[in-house]
């Protein structure tokens, strides 16, 4: 009897359960890399787009309700990029922590500036602003405080815990970034399929050269792609596109204008800081002036 009681007290004391209390579901490896980086052990961990998939182009799935139903915090990216599946998703889910407006729903694209705001027109556009933030330093920089605060309103008793750890990380991303600038200093910009680098070639202060697609969210054309080859003719530069766009429209302009093609992807391989790390790391490498 005594050692029920003690089991039951176990439980009910604070912090005796600080080991993966929160549910967390974040809707890219990007948003689960700010969760790791902050919550730490006192959180667990589902993300419902894969790291080689287009997030904007996914699908609701059963699987996803079913994860959004358990969750005690949804992390979006917002500003459009979920836009075709995130909100069916909640919306089935019938969690009411996790709704629009609810401490349990953190839309990460609140909490920066974005850029590109207003822009509409044929394509894939985003009114709201660009919403491929996640490539840029100091944007993610801002969120990990910012989701140290909202982990803390659901969870505070994890309150010191979180702004530490927030704190690490901006400190680690913050040591890295003179070095990322360094590496790409003198490079002559790149072509890109997406404006989903905008804001890292913002951060960064190289040019963008163009992008093979002619109005955003439609394929590249034979005629955009000869366009951009005349206009390019003479310079220097690099193409870089995800690997699931089509690989005809970069080897028709590579070919045409003697340029190197880099394939990157825009979401980090594991949710994790070093991963988010690992995923610039690649960006930079594949910017950087070449011999």
């Amino acid at each position: 009897m005594l050692k029920r009681l003690l089991i039951t007290l176990a439980f009910l004391l604070p912090g005796s359960l600080h080991a993966a209390d929160l549910r967390v579901v974040a809707t890219t490896n990007s948003m689960g890399a700010l969760a790791t980086a902050v919550g730490g052990e006192r959180i667990s961990l589902t993300v419902l787009a894969p790291p080689d998939r287009d997030a904007h182009f996914l699908q609701a799935r059963p699987s996803m309700m079913r994860d959004l139903r358990r969750a005690d915090l949804v992390i979006a990216v917002g500003a459009g990029l979920e836009a075709g599946w995130l909100p069916v998703a909640v919306k089935r889910a019938a969690n009411r922590d996790i709704q629009p407006g609810q401490p349990g729903h953190f839309q990460a694209a609140e909490h920066v500036e974005l850029l590109d705001v207003g822009e509409s027109g044929a394509g894939h556009t985003h009114a709201s602003g660009n919403p491929h933030f996640n490539l840029d330093p100091r944007r993610m920089s801002t969120l990990l405080p910012a989701l140290a605060e909202r982990l803390a309103d659901i969870d505070p008793a994890g309150a010191p815990t979180y702004e530490a750890n927030a704190a690490a990380a901006v400190a680690r991303i913050e040591t890295r970034m003179p070095q990322w600038q360094a590496t790409v200093a003198g490079a002559p910009g790149a072509v890109f399929h997406h404006a989903d680098t905008r804001y890292l070639m913002d951060w960064l202060e190289l040019p963008t050269l163009g992008y093979l697609e002619p109005v955003p969210g439609v394929p590249p054309t034979a005629r955009h792609i000869s366009e951009l080859a005349e206009s390019l003719e003479g310079r220097d530069g690099v193409i870089i596109h995800a690997p699931y766009y089509p690989e005809s429209g970069p080897k028709k302009l590579g070919d045409a204008l003697g340029w190197p093609i880099e394939q990157r992807y825009t979401e980090p391989s594991e949710p994790t800081l070093e991963g988010w790390v690992d995923l610039i790391d690649g960006w930079v490498d594949a910017l950087a002036p070449r011999d």
